[in-house]
């Protein structure tokens, strides 16, 4: 395997009664395809929830090392007392959580590197799952472990040479939502397109039509999903899901006007529009979100090497994307205007810099 390696852990562990019967789960990811390296589980008799955590994310870094002990790995959990406590926000006051984070910094100064970032309970159902069936034996008092190792690989193909043939996305922003009509905070939220929005798909897919398009990705929202439909029905092409290139989660902000969530949360508004790590209250960061649009595009120009493919999202991962393209700051995010349905094109070359060909281009849109 190459060194430095990107691996993704994902991490769980709880109590049914905190303390109570206690279990973990954790597994090991490529981050470039998503595969599942490793898994790991294990019931742990009585604990409470955090010491459970804690040993899931020891469980992940030892498996990661396991994998590839340069790897570069980032970090998920639910946990956002063991996310803070491990990237050195938070003080670590509990003498039970002394050890254990003691350990697991061990195993993560062991690695290439070793980052932590919160997500939702919903998008940790893996590691979750791992847990409960972990917890479930520690119920019934039983001793329970589950350890998956990573399969025998074939030998890495030799490296392709580079080339001067880029690889192309272009980049369609999904037609119009009631909540962009009200210019609303849409995030994860599945809000439909209006009729209006679809006609501006299946203009979009007659513009698209004969621009050789070898693939579509889309994100998984209704809303790119069904734009994305439009484009498939013209071209014949089958519409593949890429979770990475979804919409900003914007938590409690979610279906509210700019001025609402400055009223509600006029400090954490102001600190998310200085600071690309800040979040929304239960939301996600610009920088969470530019990290996983960067591992959606590594994987799309392995998959699509040197094609042409669509790739039908939001509006920030793609003004990330053209951000990345351009070489620009994270601030130039709030300095671009996208309209609903719009084309954007950038050409991605794997022996120099990206090219931004187009942005913006709503010319095909109905009036």
């Amino acid at each position: 395997m190459s060194a430095g390696r990107k691996l993704v852990v994902e991490a769980d562990g709880g109590s049914r009664g905190n303390p109570g019967p206690a279990g973990y789960g954790a597994l090991v990811r490529d981050a470039l395809t998503g595969e599942v390296l490793a898994e790991v589980a294990e019931s742990i008799g009585h604990a409470t929830n955090n010491v459970a955590e804690y040993r899931g994310l020891i469980a992940g870094l030892a498996a990661a090392a396991g994998v590839d002990p340069s790897a570069r790995v980032e970090v998920r959990m639910d946990s956002k007392l063991v996310v803070e406590q491990m990237s050195g926000r938070w003080k670590i006051k509990h003498p039970d959580m002394v050890p254990l984070a003691l350990e697991a910094r061990e195993l993560a100064a062991a690695l290439g590197s070793v980052s932590y970032g919160w997500i939702p309970r919903a998008r940790n159902a893996h590691a979750d799952r791992l847990a409960n069936e972990a917890m479930d034996a520690a119920a019934r008092g039983e001793h329970w472990t589950r350890k998956v190792e990573e399969a025998p690989r074939e030998p890495d193909p030799p490296p392709r040479p580079a080339s001067s043939t880029p690889t192309t996305t272009l980049l369609l922003r999904h037609g119009e939502t009631p909540l962009s009509i009200e210019k609303r905070f849409a995030g994860i939220g599945d809000a439909p397109l209006t009729p209006h929005g679809l006609a501006q798909a299946r203009a979009a897919a007659l513009a698209l039509k004969d621009r050789g398009i070898d693939a579509i990705v889309t994100s998984p929202l209704s809303r790119c999903r069904d734009t994305a439909a439009e484009v498939a029905a013209v071209t014949g092409l089958e519409v593949r899901v890429e979770d990475g290139f979804r919409e900003t989660d914007f938590g409690d902000w979610e279906g509210l006007t700019f001025a609402e969530a400055g009223k509600g949360w006029p400090a954490e508004l102001k600190a998310w529009l200085a600071d690309p790590e800040a979040a929304p209250p239960g939301g996600e960061s610009f920088a969470q979100v530019s990290r996983r649009v960067r591992t959606a595009l590594d994987k799309l120009k392995v998959r699509y090497r040197e094609q042409t493919v669509l790739v039908v999202s939001h509006v920030t991962p793609i003004k990330l994307l053209v951000k990345d393209a351009l070489g620009a700051p994270m601030p130039s995010l709030y300095r671009m205007h996208l309209d609903v349905a719009a084309l954007s094109s950038i050409d991605w070359y794997a022996d120099g810099p990206a090219t931004l060909r187009a942005f913006n281009d709503t010319h095909h849109l109905p009036a």
